[in-house]
Parts: C-alpha cells; structure tokens; sequence
C-alpha cells in the first residue's frame, strides 16, 4: 500500500507537470498570434493579419514537424485560453485543473463575449473543474456558461446554423468518417428514418428467410445488421438520389455524379494472373471517362517479365490508394478498374520505381496529370492536400518567361499557393522535383517529390539488364 500510494503521488505530480508545460506552451502560441497581428500592424494591410498569421504559422510548424493547418489552429485555441480566460490559464498552469478541464470551459464559454461575463462563468465553473472529471463538467459548464448568456436560445441557434458542414475523416482498413454538423432537429430526424428503413428492410428480409427456408427454396441470407443497413441506406441516398429541394428547373444537379482518384498497381489489378505464363504485363489505355465519375490511375511498370519467368521476385501486391495517401481494399479497387470508361496509365522505372510518363488514349491535360501523378499532394512540408484539388504553380513566373514545363511546375493547395506568392516564404525547385523552402527567418526545409505508389523488382544476381539504372531514367522523357 505504501508503493501504490508513493505511485499515485508520483502521477499526481508528473500530470501537474505536464498540464503546466502545456499552460506554457500555449502562452508561446498566444505570443505568437500577438506578434503576427503586430506584424500586420505596421504594414496595415487589410487582411488584418491572416497571411502574417499563416507565415509565421507556417515557420513553427516546420520547426516542430507539425502542419502550419495545425499550428494555426493550436494558436487560435491558446489565444482563446490566455487572452479570453486567463484565469483558467493560470489553474491549469498551477496544476489545480487539466489541460482537458481548460479545454471543456473554453468550449462551453465561448460565446461569452463580455470580459466581465466571461470572468463571472470562471469563477463560478474553476470550483467545479477542480473537483469534477472533464466529462462531467461539460454539462455543468454548459448550463453555468448559459445563466451568463446574454442573447436568447433563437439568436443564438441562428448564428450557429451559418457554421453547419459536412467534413471526412479517414480511418483505418480503407474506412472514413463522414461527420455533418446541422441543426439538430434534422440530425434526429434523419437519424429517425434512417432508422425506420433499416428496421422496415431487416424485417422484410427475415420474413423472406423464413418463406424461403419453409418451402425449401435456396436462398442467400441477408446478414447485415441495422447500423449496416442504415449507413448502407445513407450511402445509397447521397451517391443516387437526387436533392429535389434544390434542383434547378432543368435538373442540372441530377446529372452530377461524384468523382474520385484511385491508384491501382498493376500487379495488384492482375491479382492471381500474376504467375500465369505471360511474359510481359499488359497494360492497355482505353478511352476517357466521361460517365461513370470516376477517374482511375493505374500505376504500371513499363514491361517487366513475370516473376515465374525470370527469378525477379516482388514481396507482396502492394494496395491501390485513394487520393494517394488512403488504402483501400483489392476488391472495390478491381470492381471500380472494371467499371471505369477510361484509365491513366502510369509508367514507372520497374527497379528504382522513378515516374517515367503518363499516358492516355485521348492525352487531354497531360502535363497536368503528370504532375498530379508526380506530387500526389501539396508540396508544402507536412501538407497532405490532395494534388487533384491543389494548384499548379510556376517557381519561375510565366509571366517572366518562365516555361510551362513539369520541371518549372509543382502542385500547390491554394492555402500554400498564396503563402508562396504573399508572404516571404519562398521556394526552389531542382530538377529532380525537390522542393527546397526558404522560411522568413532563414531556415530552409526540403519536400521530396512522394514516392510512386507502384511496385519494383530485385534480382538476386549482379547483373542488371541496363548498363545502370540512371540510363533509363535520363534516357526518358516526359511525353509533353
């Protein structure tokens, strides 16, 4: 008993520990909004600070490996903690409270705006945090911070409905999460329906079960459970149904289909016809997609022998991605390659697996796919944004006879994009696709172009059947 009470006051301490270090790292992040906002001050620019907000933003998080997105949002949410409810700062600098505690109190009072309101919410919720878990005292905090609320329940809700959204978070085993945030009276109501189907459809199904099995009629079950039927249910109103409430006259909405851009190996496409007799994968460029809405990129060496033929050896069929970054399963994958009007075709080094060229039936936008298919995403370091959603972006300005050429041209999300063009950030680029970014106090950062998702073969001899590597990939040149 002696040891497990010395281990609880070694936790107690080291937690006061941490939460303080926290307090005074958001103390920092606060500074650091105040002298952006000082910066933008002297030279009285009219975005108030936003683009000083995302240079220095920016410097932070390639100093700590951390998403400028992220360091912007830390900075927002300690100026909300020092600058709006110092007295919550300093209890959790003190260790009477958690970081987690100060977290609760900001959400619920954050529609305090009246300094002397906000003070009153603090006094009266600090007792309560120091005593009461941070899931309990959401709750509590939400009906303190309301006796403080100077504006009704309908005000309120009116502003609130201006920030309703739909956003995706990506999960494992090629999963994702579809959030939406709306009033709630909808959420229910959705939810309610969703719901009456599910159980409408479950209950038919055992009934026809049941008949089947009665009269001995072979019959393939339907297993799914209410949550599987109801998100199946959701998925098939927004990706099929039309939103009547909003159409046009001429049903212009009807006819949009949603569109996605999957990179499948083709190694991984041939699945079990990998090790048939064939000596060389075929890989054939069909016409371009215009009905199905989706946009497939089939990454492919250029013709690499079958292992069964030559002793080259692959480890494993490597999984094709969503957006290049997202795994997602061989069999949706296949079915959507089998579906699609028309593929990218991506030819790859097969040993060092470098991007050779993408290529098309009909090349509409080739230097555009190219790059897509080159960068993947931002080329901003620690930035993920998709490259197919992200700008193209000269380093040496068009405009001063810089060449539209893949070596002049990296894909950029427009947040980067107008970093680069508005701030003293500033980039250069090497041949070879490398990014090298130069912050405002000097320190230079390096984005590599991402490796292709493809698959590259060893062979267990000295013998390579090039007289080195770099001969291919200098020998190449990019089909625009």
């Amino acid at each position: 008993m002696a040891v497990l009470a010395d281990l609880v006051a070694a936790l107690c301490a080291a937690d006061a520990t941490v939460n303080a270090m926290m307090a005074a790292r958001d103390g920092l992040l606060a500074l650091a909004g105040r002298l952006a906002v000082d910066i933008a001050a002297q030279g009285d620019h009219p975005d108030r600070g936003d683009m000083t907000i995302r240079t220095i933003a920016a410097e932070i998080g390639q100093a700590l490996r951390v998403s400028d997105r992220t360091i912007e949002r830390r900075m927002g949410q300690a100026s909300a903690l020092v600058d709006a409810f110092p007295g919550v700062w300093r209890a959790q600098g003190a260790g009477r409270i958690t970081a987690a505690h100060a977290h609760v109190i900001i959400e619920a009072g954050a529609h305090l705006t009246c300094p002397a309101d906000r003070e009153g919410y603090t006094a009266v919720v600090l007792p309560l945090a120091e005593r009461e878990s941070p899931n309990r005292l959401r709750a509590l905090a939400a009906r303190v911070a309301d006796r403080f609320h100077t504006r009704t329940i309908d005000d309120r809700h009116l502003q609130a409905r201006t920030r309703r959204r739909v956003r995706v978070t990506d999960t494992d085993d090629a999963m994702a999460d579809l959030h939406l945030h709306a009033p709630a009276v909808l959420i229910h109501g959705m939810w309610d329906r969703l719901t009456q189907m599910a159980h409408t459809i479950h209950t038919d199904t055992r009934r026809d079960t049941t008949a089947a099995t009665t009269a001995g009629i072979p019959h393939d079950p339907d297993t799914r459970t209410i949550d599987e039927i109801r998100a199946d249910l959701l998925t098939d109103l927004v990706l099929s149904g039309a939103p009547t409430g909003h159409d046009s006259t001429d049903g212009l909405l009807h006819d949009i289909r949603g569109s996605i851009q999957i990179t499948i190996p083709v190694l991984t496409l041939l699945g079990d016809d990998l090790h048939t007799t064939h000596t060389e994968v075929p890989v054939t460029a069909t016409k371009a997609d215009t009905t199905s809405g989706t946009d497939l990129h089939v990454s492919a060496s250029t013709e690499p022998p079958a292992p069964a033929t030559t002793g080259l050896t692959t480890p494993y069929l490597p999984s094709a991605v969503l957006d290049g970054v997202i795994p997602i399963d061989t069999h949706t994958a296949r079915l959507l390659a089998g579906t699609t009007t028309g593929w990218d075709r991506v030819l790859t080094h097969p040993i060092t697996g470098t991007l050779l060229a993408v290529d098309r039936y009909r090349p509409t936008h080739r230097l555009r796919r190219h790059l897509h298919t080159r960068d993947q995403r931002c080329r901003f370091p620690t930035c993920t944004h998709p490259a197919h959603t992200s700008d193209l972006d000269h380093h040496h300005p068009a405009s001063t006879g810089g060449p539209t050429h893949h070596h002049n041209l990296s894909t950029l999300c427009r947040r980067h994009h107008t970093l680069k063009h508005h701030s003293p950030w500033h980039v250069h680029a090497q041949h070879n696709g490398t990014l090298h970014w130069t912050s405002p106090t000097g320190h230079t950062y390096t984005d590599h172009p991402p490796h292709p998702h493809t698959t590259t073969f060893t062979t267990p001899t000295t013998h390579t059947p090039w007289t080195t590597a770099n001969d291919i990939i200098n020998a190449a040149r990019p089909p625009f």
